[in-house]
């Protein structure tokens, strides 16, 4: 008997956390695994890291390499998304497609992810907002700002929204996701320690979690943080994956080894929370115009 002060909505999550070769075609299959895998653990969704089918190429200003590829969601033309699919199709189980170089027209190049259903439907991509630049972060060089806005993405069980890496620093993408009716914030994420950087500032893991865990707190939403793992040129990504309910607490970690993390999380809870807590309804928009306005410190 449910002696909670609501009625569950489970969903079942997972988190597919590994190590990308030089080539796009091997890191595709081993998605492909970790997915079929996910499925046989009766995961509903599975999500990927940033940047899933290269290297982190963004390590160096000019990638001598061209890892860039066509995404086409309407007619599955691109080989990422007609794999994924299929994949998606055959298992009944939903991919957020962590992100790949999306070359677009006018010579425009993109951090993009896609969202597919169940059923095999490519519902729609989103576009990476916030770019880095900085040593060994070098994306500007390679990817336009996102100019897609943030979506929100019916799976059937749930409605999930993507930000991607970079973006996880930005409260007012947390917010904006939330407020459009996200109940879970997919953050695929490329992120780790680079050699000839110290962290002098403190430990760039523990605050990479507790901002996202944040973003959970305030909006009462699920935050999913997929980061990818071993050592490339000089960075070493620390994977660190986890799943986050709608008041904070992680229920579900890897560690810097490759893997499935697998979670149950219930979205009835994360609506008591925000219910409880009124963080929306005691909302001051007028009082918010220097959030949006240009410049800053």
């Amino acid at each position: 008997m449910n002696q909670l002060p609501w009625t569950p909505r489970p969903v079942t999550i997972a988190l597919a956390q590994f190590a990308m070769s030089s080539e796009p075609d091997e890191n595709l299959e081993r998605a492909v695994s970790l997915i079929r895998q996910a499925a046989q653990r009766k995961a509903q969704v599975v999500a990927l890291p940033e940047l899933f089918r290269s290297p982190y190429f963004c390590v160096e200003e000019h990638c001598p390499r061209d890892y860039s590829e066509r995404l086409c969601s309407g007619d599955l033309a691109g080989t990422v998304t007609r794999v994924l699919a299929a994949e998606a199709k055959s298992l009944g189980i939903a991919i957020v497609a962590g992100s790949v170089y999306e070359r677009a027209g006018e010579g425009k190049g993109f951090n993009t992810s896609f969202v597919i259903n169940g059923r095999g439907e490519v519902l729609g991509t989103y576009r990476k907002v916030h770019i880095p630049h900085d040593p060994a972060f070098f994306e500007r060089n390679y990817f336009d700002g996102g100019d897609l806005g943030f979506k929100v993405f019916d799976l059937g069980f749930a409605k999930a929204g993507v930000l991607i890496c970079y973006d996880q620093w930005f409260p007012e993408a947390a917010r904006s996701l939330a407020l459009a009716g996200a109940e879970i914030i997919f953050y695929p994420t490329a992120i780790g320690r680079v050699a000839e950087l110290p962290c002098i500032e403190g430990d760039w893991q523990h605050a990479w979690q507790a901002v996202q865990v944040g973003h959970a707190v305030a909006n009462n939403v699920v935050v999913c943080a997929i980061n990818r793992v071993g050592t490339e040129a000089s960075s070493t990504f620390w994977g660190g994956s986890f799943i986050c309910n709608g008041f904070g607490q992680v229920v579900a970690r890897g560690t810097e080894a490759p893997g499935l993390i697998v979670a149950d999380v219930d979205l009835a809870h994360s609506r008591y929370a925000r219910d409880g807590w009124r963080f929306f309804e005691s909302r001051r928009p007028d009082q918010y115009g220097a959030v949006v306005a240009e410049g800053g410190k």
